[in-house]
């Protein structure tokens, strides 16, 4: 999938000059790894408002980071990695999830995206401390958050705003698809770019 593609190398490149290389490297690692979904519905709903280019790609990676920075310090809550003696990696893994999401935020800054970023960090923070007081396993919403932050991050790009009917499918597909995001090749079997489409009135070949 070429947005997946794209959006992987601009997340990529965003991190190129964090030191040391160590962290680094640990960054590559966790973007290779992550699913692009979050980046993808950005880039479709740009590409939908007429935004194109770098500027949209780096709005895509700017969202992608936040979600894997967050992803990455969910998994780290639910494993503990330091109750298991491995102190040292989970130490970089906690130093990696803060890079991800301040390079994230990094990107959006100049957007009309930053706001809605910093609410989704601000509702994932509130959302772990109520769920690990409680002592379960409830999924955060994460997931339906990142999406919603991709909408808007991907509407702004060109000049609009989010539509109730976008932000209803960014929702539907939060709850459709498993957390963490599977590949983002899955968009496909759910029709999101033809629904992207239909919620803003673009018929352009995407």
């Amino acid at each position: 999938m070429e947005d997946a593609a794209a959006v992987r190398r601009t997340a990529r490149a965003s991190v190129d000059d964090i030191e040391p290389k160590r962290l680094r490297d640990d960054l590559h690692a966790f973007i290779d790894d992550g699913s692009m979904v979050p980046g993808v519905v950005t880039t479709l709903v740009g590409r939908s408002h007429g935004a194109a280019g770098d500027s949209l790609l780096e709005r895509a990676a700017g969202v992608q980071l936040v979600y894997d920075g967050l992803r990455l310090t969910r998994t780290l809550a639910d494993t503990e990695p330091w109750l298991s003696g491995d102190r040292d990696t989970g130490d970089m893994h906690v130093l990696a999830a803060n890079a991800l999401v301040a390079r994230g935020f990094y990107l959006l800054a100049r957007t009309e995206a930053a706001e809605a970023a910093v609410g989704v960090v601000r509702a994932f923070g509130r959302d772990e401390t109520e769920r690990r007081e409680r002592g379960d396993s409830d999924p955060t919403t994460l997931e339906a958050d990142v999406l919603d932050l991709a909408v808007v991050a991907g509407a702004t790009a060109g000049g609009g705003d989010p539509t109730d009917a976008l932000r209803t499918m960014a929702s539907d597909l939060a709850g459709t698809l498993d957390a963490p995001f599977p590949p983002a090749a899955t968009l496909a079997d759910h029709d999101v770019a033809d629904r992207v489409r239909r919620d803003t009135g673009a018929f352009a070949d995407h």
